[in-house]
This record gives C-alpha cells, sequence and structure tokens, in this order.
C-alpha cells in the first residue's frame, strides 16, 4: 500500500510539473545598449516576473538598436526593447512594427563634454560622440541639439565611438569634444575631470527611449500572449518603483559598478521618469515624426497614432490591474 502511495504521489508530481512547464509559452525578447533604461526588463527577468506571467523567456542581449530590429524582422525573436527611432524608421519602411507599452517615455541622458566648454552653444564646431550613427544615443543627441538651438548636420560633427566606455576613452583622447551618457556614468565622468554640461530631462522631451515592440501579426494572432508581456513589464515597473535597494543592486549587477553615489543618482533619474501605467502615447512617436518631417516627406504624412497601440495596456486599466497593483 505505502508503494503504491508513493507512486501515486510522484506521478502526481510529474504530471503537475509537465503541466507547469507546458503552460509556460515560450517568449524570445531582445535588448541594447548596458544603461539603467533597460532596468525593466532585467527586472522582468531576474525577478521573475515573466515566469510568473506564464513565460518561458530567452533574453538576448544585442550591441544595437539597429541590429535589434533585424532580429524581429527576420522572426529570430518575438519583441524587442526599443526606441521610437527604430520603431518609425521600421513602419516608415513597410514593416508591421508596433509598440505596444512604454517603459521610458522621456529623454533624460546628459550632455557631457570637455571642461573647457561652458556652454551649448560652445558645441558648435564640435565633434560628439554616440554608440554607432541612427542607435537610440545618435537619435537622442541630434534631437535634443536641436530643441537647445545648435543644427547637429551643419554645426557638429557627430562620429560613432561605441559604447559608454569607449565615448568615455575618445572624450579622454580629444577624439571628440562632447559625448551622451547617462547616469550613473555621468559621476563617473565628473570624477574624470569631463563636465555635465546639459540635463537633457529638463526639455521634458516626449520620446519613448525605451519600449516594448512586437509586430502587428503577433498582437492579431496572439493577443493573450501579448498581453502577458505587457502585464509582466507592467509589474517589473511597480517593483523598480516599490524596491529601491534591490533594485539599484540589480542596476549595480548588469552594469558592473558599485559606485553607491553613483547607483542613487541613477535609481533617482530613472525611478522619477519610468511611468506607473504604461501607455504607449502617440506623442513619443510624434517628437520623431515633427524632426524627421523636413528631411523625410514620409514622416511629413504619417499618422503618430497608427506606431502605437494602446489597447493592451488600456484593456489591464480597465480591468483594475494598475489599481491592485499600487493598491489605489
Amino acid at each position: 500500500m505505502r508503494k503504491l502511495l508513493l507512486s501515486t504521489i510522484f506521478a502526481t508530481a510529474c504530471v503537475s510539473f509537465v503541466s507547469s512547464a507546458l503552460a509556460q509559452e515560450r517568449m524570445r525578447i531582445a535588448w541594447a545598449g548596458s544603461t539603467p533604461s533597460n532596468t525593466p526588463i532585467w527586472v522582468a527577468d531576474q525577478k521573475g516576473f515573466f515566469k510568473k506571467n506564464g513565460l518561458n523567456a530567452e533574453v538576448i542581449a544585442i550591441s544595437a538598436s539597429t541590429i535589434v530590429i533585424q532580429a524581429l524582422l527576420t522572426g529570430e525573436v518575438d519583441f524587442i526593447i526599443a526606441p521610437s527611432a527604430t520603431l518609425v524608421t521600421s513602419r516608415l519602411a513597410g514593416a508591421d512594427t508596433v509598440m505596444v507599452s512604454t517603459n521610458l517615455p522621456l529623454f533624460i541622458d546628459h550632455i557631457v563634454s570637455l571642461s573647457d566648454v561652458s556652454s551649448v552653444e560652445q558645441l558648435k564646431g564640435k565633434t560628439g560622440g554616440v554608440n554607432r550613427l541612427g542607435t537610440t544615443s545618435d537619435m537622442t543627441l541630434r534631437l535634443a541639439l536641436r530643441r537647445l538651438g545648435v543644427d547637429p548636420e551643419k554645426d557638429t560633427k557627430i562620429i560613432a565611438t561605441g559604447e559608454n566606455p569607449q565615448r568615455l576613452a575618445a572624450l579622454s583622447r580629444n577624439i571628440t569634444q562632447f559625448t551622451l551618457l547617462g547616469e550613473p556614468l555621468v559621476k563617473e565622468a565628473e570624477k574624470m575631470g569631463f563636465r555635465d554640461l546639459y540635463d537633457i530631462g529638463t526639455l521634458k522631451i516626449p520620446y519613448h527611449v525605451n519600449a516594448v515592440v512586437t509586430r502587428e501579426k503577433t498582437v492579431r494572432e496572439r493577443r493573450p500572449y501579448v498581453v502577458k508581456v505587457v502585464r509582466a513589464f507592467a509589474e517589473a515597473l511597480h517593483f523598480i518603483k516599490t524596491n529601491k535597494e534591490e533594485t539599484k543592486a540589480l542596476i549595480a549587477k548588469n552594469l558592473k559598478t558599485t559606485d553607491p553615489e553613483g547607483l542613487e543618482r541613477a535609481y533617482r533619474a530613472y525611478n522619477a521618469a519610468f511611468p506607473e501605467i504604461p501607455y504607449p502615447n502617440a506623442e513619443g512617436v510624434k517628437t520623431l515624426l515633427d524632426d524627421m518631417a523636413p528631411r523625410t516627406p514620409k514622416a511629413a504624412t504619417a499618422d503618430p497614432k497608427s506606431f502605437v497601440d494602446l489597447t493592451l495596456v488600456q484593456e489591464l486599466e480597465a480591468a483594475g490591474f494598475f489599481k491592485q497593483l499600487y493598491k489605489k
């Protein structure tokens, strides 16, 4: 009898395990850029929110957003973490890409320069460094410069110098005289003698620096699956806002930094910009379309609303998900 009981318990456990495994939908998602803007995907993955929402997630780090979009369009991944620029350029080219949720709907990086540059006006005639041309850092810097009265094409020269360590090295060797950095790297740059020239966050420019992008085909054919992804990121954003020290530890781990002041500055800056309800509002797309319009006819006639799908977040809000999450 005892052997029969043990066999029954074992069989039940096996069935339960298999059922649990089958309930987990496979999901592939790619991201690019080692900055705290990617904290939501680190949290969703490493704190178990993908798994909690029934997703067996394969999270793939890729070197640049221009490569990330290729992975989505070729079907190698199901979702990407991407900025407005990646979404807009792909959709204007005919892709069915669409934003379903946002993680960071504002610019919050800083323009960092050599110490002898004391004003934005003095950037004219100088060379700026970004990760790669066409990536998030490139678009952010160009858009911000235009808002500040500096034409990036006519007044400056912008070159690709690589990721953050390479950008700082280019400044050190005077290959470039200014670049774009976010916290905690701004603090590190100041310690190296560079100037925190301008906090772009003060401009309050609506632009989706970091958003969840997929294809309309995926939303149409697998909507419940996409809702799970949106819900996982919403829970990750809630975790960030309510678990400061754990989030700082996760940022430190992923950026390989231990500077307490830099981590505190990074948490404050990004936490303030991360939304509670992650609506992928059209304003964050319109900013880029308006900027591109003089040079790109398709951008001038494009409807910003066609680039975003608000309905998934709306569905969660209507169901009381966010009120329950934040206990409001």
